[in-house]
């Protein structure tokens, strides 16, 4: 691995970074996403050598690097207020970190090549004072890619700019670390950079690590209750095991509903391990909606009352009742019309049972009675 952290723990007093465990191939995109406070940027400045563990190793390309000095690294950062020296215009203040690494005839020639990529060829003598907010930033981007760092790191680098702005330069980005072979560890809180440039996703809470894993897993399999509501799975329910073989598994909820999985990597060990007692998540984009009960290949079928309904964006949100359980589901504007979606109307839910999703997989004794 390129990048292993081990046991790494570090003590501010009022928050504790506890017992991280990771590792990142070269070249591998790995966005940290999590509440605020959780601990994201305390890691990539941990990382980078700002704060020093408690215990616990930092290794990089084999080598241990706690003990080494930020600037010793080879480690480049990038914040969310890019911090650009303002009696410098943007050719200098690209070329401040490289001069200690090339020549003064090879900087002009790497800052060339990196304002095309960036798209600032034009601005490269401009006052810093003078620039918008995605030229600040991709002037701190080209400062940092240019003395060739083993790893960036990006604390919401696009958290600040506006929309049509973030767009750009996330596809931007995405083709650049690529042509420099940059590892590069972002924090973000938008998930359409998560779903852009993330080849894996971490989801932290508390100071710890909750998942660490591609991102369909994270989002279609999440490991346990606080990261399937965090990246939106809104449906999450415990239910008793009525039935388990090693193809699916029947559950029933409180309200009586019967639930069938066929999360096949944990339906064999529920069975094996006589677990009593799960939680299971769908997400909203799975839920089908109907007037009318239908046969389809949807193994999980139910009647309930829309007791919400919320417009958001394109897309609207129900919310359906069924015995005392609610179900969400996203519908398109036009669909709803369809429908004739309202309060109090009573209409069939279904989803697949490869949709429903089992919880705290590796912990089942957490939620067994």
């Amino acid at each position: 691995m390129y990048l292993e952290i081990k046991n790494l723990t570090v003590d501010l007093g009022d928050f504790i970074l506890k017992n991280i465990n990771f590792s990142i191939h070269e070249g591998e995109y790995v966005i940290l996403i999590g509440p605020t406070g959780s601990g994201k940027s305390v890691l990539l400045e941990t990382i980078i050598g700002f704060y020093s563990p408690n215990k616990g190793e930092i290794k990089l390309n084999g080598n241990i690097i706690n003990n080494l000095h930020p600037e010793d690294r080879g480690i480049g950062i990038v914040y969310q207020d890019n911090i650009l020296f303002p009696n410098m215009d943007v050719y200098e203040n690209i070329a401040y970190g490289a001069k200690k690494k090339f020549s003064d005839e090879e900087i002009d020639e790497k800052i060339k090549d990196i304002a095309k990529k960036m798209k600032i060829s034009h601005i490269l003598h401009r006052d810093i004072n003078t620039l918008s907010g995605g030229e600040a930033q991709r002037t701190s981007l080209a400062r940092a890619l240019i003395v060739e760092p083993k790893i960036i790191l990006m604390d919401e680098p696009f958290s600040a700019l506006d929309i049509t702005t973030q767009g750009k330069l996330t596809s931007m980005i995405k083709h650049i670390v690529k042509d420099y072979k940059t590892t590069v560890i972002h924090i973000t809180h938008n998930f359409n950079e998560v779903w852009n440039l993330a080849d894996r996703v971490g989801v932290m809470k508390d100071g710890k690590v909750q998942q660490l894993a591609s991102v369909h897993e994270v989002f279609s399999k999440p490991e346990n209750n606080f990261v399937a509501d965090f990246v939106g799975v809104r449906n999450i329910f415990e239910g008793k095991v009525v039935d388990a073989d090693s193809e699916k598994i029947i559950v029933k909820l409180d309200s009586g509903s019967l639930i069938t999985s066929s999360d096949t990597e944990c339906t064999g060990k529920i069975k094996e391990k006589g677990i009593e007692k799960i939680l299971i998540a769908v997400r909203p984009e799975n839920i089908i909606f109907s007037n009318e009960k239908f046969e389809s290949s949807a193994k999980n079928q139910l009647k309930g009352k829309i007791v919400d309904i919320k417009e958001t964006g394109p897309t609207v949100l129900v919310s359906v009742d069924v015995g005392g359980d609610i179900f969400r589901g996203l519908l398109t504007k036009s669909s709803a019309d369809v429908l004739k979606v309202k309060l109090n109307k009573e209409i069939y839910i279904s989803f697949k049972s490869l949709n429903v999703t089992i919880l705290d997989k590796y912990n089942y004794k957490k939620i067994k009675n």
